[in-house]
């Protein structure tokens, strides 16, 4: 496996040669931030990106997200110009040596939380999602600013584009996914891109729009849309674990041993009974899932893709973005690689 770190660039609090100095770290996962959705991203910006982070000593290769324009997951006449853009990204991103592109196609909003800062019982602060909670949001009213809540959009932009997926349902989704696919894959393949796309966070529906990449079945429908290698998932233990429905460990065994996961993001989440989740330390028995087994099984299936410690909870007084500080992530890693390496050791 190779070791990755998610980093936001100049404007990220933590320092890269601070991400350098976690042992078995090989790759920066980042992105282009300056440009708009839907837009080619510049080759020089690209460039500048890759010689910053291998100044640091580490690898370029995974993208983290190319985003995927509204009018794309919506079906518009004018998905044609921003999937035409799309490729073009993906041409470039490949001549500047990248292997795998994470994006989703959660419609409006990414990975949602309703709360930043809940206090721990051992006083680290973690992001949380309670259901009692979201029931009082209304994202109409331009009132919210959590990660994963698009703010880029006006309230009554917003309230547009509710309209529009009005009309969409989760049949209508499938399909508009399904033509994305078979105009971009064509040219992952010619450029040796891996394309992993990233599961709905929480995967299940949230404010009336619908989410489609949440279910052990719905993976499956999703890989034989465009039956090909380079078609394949970022798989997100937190996402997808965020619900009782899944049984983590044996998607992940079944995903790894077909070759189909590109890119894993590995951290814990505490299940609750209403349904609702806290983010926890990546230790097994901190949260509800069992992150030795899901290493296990990675290692069993000679798993050579890119790893990453996902979200982390805040601790020891640093502050920053949160979910994405340095100390907590950086244990997460390492709690990774001493699985790892362990079973290298111990295995025939």
């Amino acid at each position: 496996m190779k070791l990755s770190f998610r980093w936001y660039g100049k404007d990220d609090p933590v320092r890269i040669d601070y991400i350098k100095q976690i042992p078995n770290m090989h790759s920066i996962v980042t992105a282009i931030y300056d440009t708009p959705v839907g837009e080619v991203w510049s080759q020089e910006s690209i460039d500048s990106l890759k010689d910053e982070v291998e100044r640091a000593g580490l690898k370029f290769e995974v993208i983290e997200s190319v985003p995927v324009h509204e009018d794309i997951k919506l079906g518009l006449p004018s998905r044609q110009t921003y999937i035409d853009n799309y490729k073009e990204n993906i041409r470039r991103l490949s001549k500047a040596g990248v292997k795998v592109i994470c994006y989703n196609f959660m419609p409006v909003f990414d990975w949602t939380r309703t709360q930043l800062d809940k206090v721990l019982e051992d006083g680290s602060t973690a992001l949380v999602y309670y259901k009692d909670q979201l029931t009082k949001m209304d994202p109409l009213k331009g009132e919210l600013s959590l990660p994963g809540w698009d703010s880029s959009y006006t309230k009554d932009e917003l309230s547009e584009i509710f309209e529009k997926y009005k009309s969409v349902d989760e049949e209508k989704l499938w399909s508009n996914l399904e033509y994305f696919l078979k105009e971009i894959i064509p040219v992952a393949e010619e450029c040796d891109v891996k394309m992993a796309i990233h599961p709905d966070d929480p995967p299940y529906p949230i404010f009336g729009l619908p989410r489609i990449i949440t279910t052990e079945a719905n993976l499956d429908r999703f890989l034989k849309l465009v039956d090909s290698p380079y078609n394949g998932l970022t798989f997100c233990t937190g996402s997808l674990g965020s619900a009782h429905f899944n049984n983590i460990v044996n998607m992940v065994d079944k995903y790894s041993a077909l070759g189909r996961i590109h890119f894993m993001h590995i951290r814990n989440v505490k299940l609750l009974d209403d349904g609702s989740f806290e983010e926890s330390a990546h230790y097994s028995p901190c949260g509800s899932l069992d992150i030795v087994e899901i290493v296990k099984v990675l290692h069993k299936n000679k798993f050579t893709g890119y790893i990453r410690p996902d979200h982390g909870r805040m601790i020891w007084g640093e502050t920053g973005r949160p979910g994405y500080g340095l100390y907590d992530r950086a244990l997460g890693a390492m709690y990774i690689t001493g699985i790892w390496e362990t079973l290298d050791k111990t295995s025939n």
